[in-house]
């Protein structure tokens, strides 16, 4: 009799600021990898220190990533799920995304209908012992 197990996941908030956002994500795989599982959920943010407004979007800055055995897809959530990009399976990199004036740098999330502002995450040809470990810097937007 097999008992069934899952991925080990482990996410953790580095700072959840009036302006960035830095999290860091791990998976250690045992074969059933992740499908949209939610990675930043912008209700559970802190709120504008000066406004009190509520975090409705985050727009990616920077990645740093390391996969070993598979990769994952980042996803903007809504109606239709927007694919943003993938990184690669045995890979190790650094994705730089803040050029640009203030406010207008970084990937947006421009989901479109259905948006709530969440980021998604989807491991692609994950196998038993397979990794990833992600760290996320984003811009908060209210």
């Amino acid at each position: 009799r097999r008992s069934i197990m899952a991925d080990a996941i482990t996410s953790q908030t580095i700072e959840d600021g009036g302006k960035n956002l830095i999290v860091k994500i791990t998976n250690i795989s045992d074969g059933t990898g992740e499908s949209d599982v939610a990675k930043i959920d912008v209700s559970a943010l802190n709120s504008n220190p000066i406004t009190g407004a509520a975090c409705s979007r985050v727009s990616i800055q920077r990645i740093w990533f390391s996969n070993v055995g598979m990769g994952f897809k980042l996803l903007w959530n809504a109606s239709t799920n927007k694919f943003i990009f993938q990184a690669p399976a045995d890979w190790t990199d650094t994705w730089d995304f803040s050029m640009g004036n203030e406010g207008k740098s970084g990937i947006p999330n421009n989901a479109g209908s259905g948006v709530n502002g969440d980021l998604l995450l989807t491991t692609v040809g994950h196998t038993d012992g397979d990794s990833y470990s992600v760290v996320i810097w984003a811009h908060k937007h209210y």
